[in-house]
């Protein structure tokens, strides 16, 4: 089975949607989909929680989202409204960010966006 992990790094919601639309028609032609939310991106977890964005709910409900990176969310002061807003597990086992490579020891192709 093919094995693809989304990194999101990117500020722009745009950008995020792409990835979220990608990462759903993947998981539904049956393939191993998991997405890390990193850097800025982290931000985009309360802006599209608060505009309640279908994208995003539904790879919320596919357990699409594997983590959230600690250091990043807590820089950009996001990490409480996630801690107590959603279910999202955060990762910081990198120097406060989740690594990459887990993923690549267990033979996921690594997408940056």
């Amino acid at each position: 089975m093919k094995k693809v992990v989304f990194f999101a790094f990117q500020g722009e919601e745009m950008c995020f949607l792409h990835l979220l639309f990608n990462a759903i028609d993947m998981h539904k032609k049956g393939i191993d989909t998991k997405i890390v939310i990193e850097g800025k991106s982290t931000a985009l977890v309360k802006t599209m929680t608060e505009k309640d964005n279908p994208l995003f709910k539904q790879v919320v409900e596919l357990n699409l989202i594997d983590s959230v990176c600690e250091a990043c969310s807590k820089q950009m002061g996001v990490y409480d409204f996630i801690k107590e807003n959603t279910n999202l597990t955060f990762n910081g086992d990198l120097l406060g960010h989740p690594p990459m490579e887990p993923y690549i020891n267990s033979n996921y192709e690594i997408i940056t966006l």
